[in-house]
Parts: structure tokens; sequence; C-alpha cells
């Protein structure tokens, strides 16, 4: 079942979100598949907030009821790469399946293709094995574009990759709906 996407959001890390941060962010299923380790402590967490998040160029933590429950990452390259960026996002697990990450990545698009006006390609890399992410990037409108095998590690194994797309002009009819 969706949850009322009126109490979904999304805004930028603060110091106070530690706990709830802890919540997913220290969860391995929740990010078994992201390139970053699962936190084990408060501290780590507090440093995490404060170094990665809260200065890292377009990282939302997205929030019900102003409440922590994951994060979207959409990171524009610069330079000749300025047309497009890398999205990443991640969800507590007591909120699967309910049009979460969904719901945020369409928010993201919309707030981020303002932000960034040379933007023309927002691109995700998901592991073959991650069928879930592959779902919510369908549902905002992304294209899988092909398999990369043997394209990163994720956590100490090397995985096959599709790489998913949308362009910037595909995203009127997909990001409003």
């Amino acid at each position: 079942m969706e949850l009322n996407s009126t109490r979904i959001s999304l805004r930028p890390f603060k110091i106070k979100d530690v706990d709830d941060f802890m919540i997913w962010a220290g969860d391995d299923e929740v990010t078994k598949n992201l390139q970053w380790r699962t936190i084990s402590s408060k501290e780590e967490a507090l440093a995490y907030i404060k170094d990665v998040c809260i200065p890292h160029p377009w990282r939302r933590s997205i929030c019900i009821d102003d409440h922590s429950i994951g994060m979207i990452t959409i990171f524009p390259e610069s330079g000749d790469g300025r047309c497009r960026a890398h999205v990443g996002y991640a969800v507590s697990k007591e909120y699967w399946n309910k049009g979460i990450a969904s719901r945020a990545l369409k928010l993201g698009i919309n707030q981020v293709i303002k932000d960034y006006p040379d933007l023309v390609r927002l691109q995700a890399f998901v592991s073959v094995e991650n069928k879930a992410s592959q779902r919510v990037l369908e549902k905002c409108g992304f294209l899988q574009e092909g398999l990369l095998r043997k394209y990163s590690y994720v956590k100490g194994q090397l995985k096959d990759m599709f790489i998913y797309s949308i362009l910037s002009t595909e995203l009127l009819s997909s990001v409003h709906h």
C-alpha cells in the first residue's frame, strides 16, 4: 500500500537526523547495494552527516513527517560532464514497497533540473540482482540502456550492473505522473 505522498518530503540533512539516520544507514539490508559501508555507531553517523551529507552538492534526506527515513543523492558532474548527473537512493526497510523511493526520486528530479539548468541526463547504475531499485527507476521513467559486465565492486564483490537513464526532454512526461 502506498503512503500518502503529501507526508513525503526532501530536505537537506541536519545533525538532529542522527538517530533516524542510524535506523536505516545502520541496516545491512538497506546498505547492501550502496557504495558506502553500513554505519555502525552514532559517532560514525554524526561524522557522516556532518562531513558527507551536509556538504554534498545534492544529497537530501527523504522524510516522512520530517523524520529521515532514507536519502536521495544526485551528483552532478562538472566541466564537459555538466550535462549529466548520477542518481542513488536508499529507504529504510520498514518503508520498502510503499512507493516512497519512487515519489522521492520524482521530487528530487523535479528540483535538481531547476537547480542545474545544464542538466540533460540523469543516470543510475543498479546491480542486476537489485530488482526493487530497477522497478523504482522504471516507475520514474528511466530506461534501461544496457548491461555493464563486471562493472563495479559493491561490498567487495564484482557486480554486473545495469545502466538506466532519463533525459530532460523525457522528464516532463514522466515526472508529473
